[in-house]
């Protein structure tokens, strides 16, 4: 006996020692994971650090990427495939607008999984116990008439906890007589098996449950019908509906490298955003940024056909709209931040999401009278990062440039605190200028009649005699020199024109000369100074007589200027 109980000691141990290395070997990826990771992070980050300031200086890097998919490289389009794929699957699963399962259901089912994994392992355990009881029952028949009432008592009380369906504990003869010790062991096996029988059948009776509850779920799969695919709209365009909803999971990967599975997550996760901030709701709101004209506006469009959106968040010098803007109250806060999400949404309804159409912004930053690096305007500077996460986390690839005009001094600084958090291809799209080459910045990517008066153009507000669509001429002016401009007059005609100089500081004259011999010279504007504050200069001038019109800008600083300008004939008065 002393030898079967070791064999049963053996075959129980090697099933704790299995469960022991199971645990022992999950936490060994554990330690090494990190090191992989940080090495390529480490690496990346010094590139990144290198190209730094290159991508600040050299801008011009990034160009926008065509959405015709048969243009796209191989395995763009076969991330877009993919990335379809897993779309029209979560649609028809309808994992866009199905709740997540609650976490006790979880915990209830990992708990059951525990269970069933541990049952197998008790089994064997029970087994050898349970076919060792015949033994000790036949032994100690075979027992003198003195001894022997002791063990039938024994005997009966066994038999009437154990009670066994079938007449296997009938006496049978024994070939020989066993020794008090045997006795006692077969004893002790009696009250062991009492104990490990009912446990096996318990284990038997759990593993036969199982069967009959699979059985029966095939039932109720085969008479529900499977449910439609849903349909999920986003910006205006159904997802999988048509070529424009390619243009937008290309947003999604390129925001994520073309790694589709992070992709598929975030446009899960903006799907879901947009349900929890009510967007379509919030369309349709009214009363949101009153006096917030000024801040955050569309204005023109850039020389690519980019709509350009203008940020002038020195606007809030004014304590009257700061204090209603913001003062101190969540509840201003939220209505800021629900008008700079309406706008955006606005905004991107009037984009041509086709393959071949203009589908992003040209953003324009003015830090001119902004506050300061920390210390001034507190609600400001939260609301207008809770602005930005919300736009960084919930509008990829919405942007394809972003130019920072009048950068006070203190900007390099908070740029090189903040340049971390942004990935290589948004610092692409960086632009800065100060506040003395803030409107020759803009000219490179806009034209100068789009770009508003107040920031170096010629659009202004109210009737003109301009339109915008009628182009500006761009000239240099070096330093220490004069620049002469004609502009030809037929007979009887009135001429207008409009000219301007970055920065002005030069001194401006007008005159007009006839054609014929011997016409005199006629003084139209006397040469003046003009300021670096003035605007725009526009006149206009009725001509007799066929001639031209000259204009003269004497610059006599030590700095080169830009000279924009334009004319025209009113043919109503010719």
């Amino acid at each position: 006996m002393a030898e079967e109980t070791k064999k049963i000691a053996e075959e129980t141990t090697p099933e704790v020692v299995v469960s022991d290395v199971t645990v022992r070997e999950t936490p060994q990826p554990e330690p090494e994971s990190p090191e992989k990771v940080a090495a390529p992070v480490t690496g990346e980050s010094k590139v990144e650090d290198e190209k730094e300031k290159e991508l600040v200086t050299e801008s011009n890097s990034f160009k926008e990427e065509s959405n015709k998919v048969e243009e796209l490289p191989n395995p763009e389009q076969k991330a877009l495939a993919e990335f379809k794929q897993m779309v029209q699957e979560a649609l028809n699963k309808h994992e866009f607008t199905a709740p997540p399962p609650p976490p006790p259901a979880k915990e209830e089912d990992e708990k059951k999984a525990a269970v069933s994994a541990d049952a197998p392992a008790e089994a064997p355990e029970a087994e050898p116990a349970a076919a060792a009881a015949p033994e000790p029952v036949i032994e100690a028949e075979s027992e003198p008439v003195a001894e022997k009432k002791v063990e039938t008592e024994e005997l009966e009380k066994t038999e009437e906890k154990v009670t066994p369906p079938e007449t296997e504990a009938t006496p049978a003869p024994a070939a020989e007589t066993p020794s008090a010790t045997e006795k006692v062991e077969a004893v002790e096996e009696i009250k062991e098996t009492i104990v490990e029988v009912p446990a096996a059948v318990a284990v038997v009776a759990s593993t036969e449950e199982p069967p009959a509850a699979e059985a029966e779920e095939p039932k109720t799969e085969q008479t529900l019908p499977p449910p439609p695919p849903e349909e999920v709209t986003i910006w205006g365009i159904p997802l999988l509906a048509d070529e424009r909803s390619d243009v937008i999971l290309l947003k999604f990967l390129r925001a994520r490298d073309f790694k589709v599975k992070e992709a598929f997550a975030m446009l899960k996760s903006v799907v879901a955003w947009r349900k929890e901030f009510k967007i379509d709701e919030l369309l349709d709101e009214k009363e949101l940024g009153q006096g917030l004209e000024k801040v955050v506006y569309n204005h023109g469009v850039d020389k690519e056909g980019h709509p350009v959106c203008y940020n002038a968040f020195g606007e809030f010098q004014d304590k009257e709209l700061y204090q209603n803007t913001f003062a101190d109250d969540k509840e201003k806060l939220t209505k800021f931040l629900r008008w700079r999400i309406q706008f955006m949404e606005k905004s991107i309804r009037n984009l041509d999401f086709s393959p071949d159409g203009i589908n992003t912004f040209v953003q324009v930053l003015d830090l001119k009278n902004s506050p300061g690096l920390f210390f001034y305007k507190k609600e400001l500077r939260q609301a207008t990062n809770r602005a930005l996460l919300l736009l960084q986390d919930n509008y990829p690839e919405f942007v394809a440039k972003q130019v920072f005009i009048n950068v006070p001094w203190w900007y390099p600084a908070y740029y090189r605190m903040i340049n971390a958090s942004f990935t290589t291809r948004t610092k692409s799209k960086f632009v800065f200028a100060g506040p003395s080459r803030s409107a020759e910045t803009l000219f490179k990517y806009i034209a100068p009649e789009q770009v508003p008066a107040q920031y170096g153009g010629l659009s202004k507000e109210g009737e003109q005699e301009f339109i915008t669509a009628e182009p500006a001429t761009e000239e240099i002016i070096k330093p220490a020199s004069k620049q002469t401009i004609e502009f030809p007059v037929t007979e009887k005609c009135t001429l207008v024109w409009e000219a301007r100089v970055t920065g002005w500081d030069v001194s401006y004259g007008a005159e007009f000369l006839p054609s014929a011999e011997g016409g005199y010279t006629i003084l139209i504007e006397k040469s003046r100074k003009v300021g670096a504050n003035e605007s725009v200069i526009s006149t206009s001038y009725k001509a007799s007589e066929a001639g031209k019109v000259v204009i003269t800008i004497d610059n006599q600083t030590s700095k080169k200027k830009k000279l924009v300008y334009r004319s025209k004939n009113k043919l109503s008065d010719c």
